[in-house]
């Protein structure tokens, strides 16, 4: 099992999450967990409506999403070819995406 990791603009957020849930990787079934967070990044973004300064920062910062979720073995590059494609921007390429080894899962309660 793998975790990806992707760090996607907030104007994209929902398309890609659409993307995945229509996707054959994601209805083929397996563990599924996906979660979304509001993160503020110091990258400069390519879309001026995107920037802001945070006083908590001290820093021009973007608002972006990191989006996890858990794959088995062999949807992983069906999966991150989807996040790669639907995160794109008029502006190209932006965010990025980590793949890694999950040892263990346990489920609560």
């Amino acid at each position: 099992m793998k975790e990806i990791k992707a760090f996607i603009p907030a104007n994209r957020i929902g398309d890609v999450i659409a993307a995945l849930k229509e996707s054959a990787a994601w209805t083929a079934g397996g563990e599924r967990n996906l979660t979304a967070h509001l993160v503020q990044g110091l990258i400069i973004s390519a879309s001026d409506p995107n920037r802001h300064y945070s006083v908590a920062l001290g820093d021009e910062a973007v608002n972006e999403y990191k989006l996890e979720v858990l794959a088995e073995d062999d949807q992983v590059v069906e999966l991150v070819d989807i996040i790669k494609a639907t995160s794109r921007g008029a502006h190209g390429a932006v965010g990025w995406v980590y793949v890694a080894d999950v040892v263990q899962t346990f489920k609560v309660g």
